[in-house]
C-alpha cells in the first residue's frame, strides 16, 4: 500500500519532533558518529595488523536479515570490478571454508544460531572471521578468541545501523589490500546529509522530505542503473518497510523493463504529482513513481543514464555523484542515509507506525 502523507507535518519540527517519540531521526542522524565508532574498534582489536595474512583464496560476504542483506551486496558490488581474489556471498557460511578464507559477516541479532554455528566452523577450520555485532550471545561467544568482533558503541535500532555494518566491511577490504576506501570521508559525508536532511529543514531545502514526498502516494520503483545503486535500492527498501510499511519493487533497469506489463504502467504514469488524485478511489490504484538510481560516474555511467532516462522520461533520477563530493563508497552510503530519512518522515507523516520500525506482538 503506498503511504497517505500528511504532508504539513513535515514543515513543522515542533510537530515531527514530537511524533518522533522514538528519537529515530536523531540516531539515523548518527551514521557518521557510527562510522567513527567501528573504526575506533577497529584500531583497538588491531583489525589491519591481524588480516595481514597475504591474499586470501576467497572472501565470503555472509548475507544475514535486517540490514545485513543490503550491506553485504553493496559490499560484493564495491569488490567486484577490480579484487584479485573470488567474492562468495553466501546465506551461510559455505562448506568449503578454510584457512586461506576470509569470512565477514553484520548481524543484529545476538542470539543468531545459525551465523554462530558458521562462524564456529570458519575459526576452527582456520578462517580469518569478522563480525560486525553484539558483544553478547551465542554469535559474540562463536568468535571470542578466534577472530575480531567489532561491537557497537553508539546504540541506534537495527534498522539503522547500515553505515556500522558499511564501515566493517570497508576496512576489512582495506585491511586486506582488497580495496581503498576513504571511511573518514564517508563519516564526513554522512554528517552532512545529516545536516541536510535535518527535521528543521524545510522540504524545498531538505533532499530527504523532498524524496518522501516523491514517493508518497505511489507504489516506488526503484530501479539501479549500476551494481552499487542496486545495493542500496534493496537497503531503500528495506527501510521504506521498516519505517513506513511501503512495499516497493527493486531491480536493475534492464531487468525491471524487461517486464513489459510493469514498463507500460511506469510509462503510463505522470512524473507529476496529481494534487486532486484519490488513490482510495481511483479505480486504477495507485500509481508507480519510478525512481532511477545511479552512484557509478564515467562514461558507462553517462551512457546508462541517457538511456534510462530517454526509456523512461518521466522518471526521477537520483545520482548523487550531481551534488556529492567523493568516491563510491561515499556516495553509496549518502545515498543509503537519505532513504533511511525519507522513510522515517514518510512513517512519521502518514502516522503508520509512530515512526518506529518495531513490531510488538499482540498479547492473548
Amino acid at each position: 500500500m503506498p503511504t497517505v502523507l500528511d504532508d504539513t507535518l513535515l514543515d513543522d519540527p515542533a510537530r515531527l519532533a514530537e511524533a518522533d517519540s522514538h528519537g529515530l531521526l536523531r540516531a539515523a542522524a548518527m551514521a557518521g558518529a557510527q562510522v567513527r565508532s567501528t573504526t575506533e574498534v577497529a584500531a583497538e582489536t588491531e583489525l589491519a595488523d591481524r588480516l595481514d595474512v597475504g591474499r586470501p583464496r576467497a572472501v565470503v560476504l555472509v548475507v544475514r536479515p535486517g540490514v545485513g542483506r543490503a550491506v553485504t551486496r553493496l559490499l560484493a558490488a564495491l569488490l567486484a570490478p577490480s579484487c584479485p581474489v573470488p567474492v562468495v556471498t553466501a546465506d551461510a557460511v559455505p562448506p568449503w571454508i578454510g584457512a586461506l578464507d576470509v569470512v565477514f559477516a553484520h548481524t543484529d541479532d545476538p542470539g543468531d544460531r545459525e551465523l554462530a554455528a558458521g562462524i564456529e566452523r570458519a575459526a576452527r577450520y582456520g578462517a580469518s572471521v569478522v563480525l560486525s555485532g553484539p558483544q553478547e550471545g551465542p554469535v559474540a561467544a562463536s568468535i571470542a578468541g578466534k577472530g575480531i568482533l567489532l561491537t557497537p558503541r553508539v546504540p541506534v535500532p537495527p534498522e539503522l545501523t547500515f553505515a556500522r555494518g558499511l564501515a566493517a566491511g570497508l576496512l576489512t577490504a582495506n585491511a586486506l589490500g582488497l580495496l581503498v576506501a576513504d571511511v573518514e570521508s564517508l563519516a564526513d559525508q554522512l554528517d552532512a546529509e545529516a545536516e541536510r536532511g535535518h527535521l528543521g529543514r524545510d522540504s524545498f531545502a531538505n533532499p530527504a522530505k523532498a524524496l518522501a514526498l516523491q514517493l508518497a502516494e505511489r507504489v516506488p520503483l526503484l530501479w539501479g542503473l549500476d551494481p552499487l545503486a542496486l545495493a542500496v535500492a534493496e537497503h531503500a527498501a528495506y527501510s521504506l518497510g521498516a519505517h513506513a510499511g511501503t512495499v516497493c519493487d527493486v531491480a536493475d533497469f534492464r531487468q525491471a523493463v524487461a517486464r513489459p506489463a510493469l514498463l507500460r504502467a511506469a510509462l503510463a504514469s505522470s512524473s507529476e504529482r496529481d494534487i486532486f488524485a484519490d488513490p482510495d478511489t481511483d479505480p486504477a490504484g495507485p500509481k508507480p513513481r519510478v525512481l532511477l538510481l545511479a552512484v557509478h560516474t564515467g562514461p558507462a555511467a553517462d551512457t546508462a543514464r541517457y538511456e534510462a532516462t530517454h526509456t523512461l522520461p518521466g522518471a526521477g533520477l537520483i545520482a548523487p555523484a550531481d551534488e556529492i563530493a567523493g568516491e563510491d563508497p561515499v556516495r553509496a552510503g549518502v545515498l543509503a542515509l537519505r532513504f533511511e530519512l525519507a522513510a522515517l518522515y514518510l512513517g512519521l507523516a502518514a502516522g503508520t507506525m509512530g515512526g518506529a520500525g518495531h513490531f510488538t506482538p499482540a498479547t492473548a
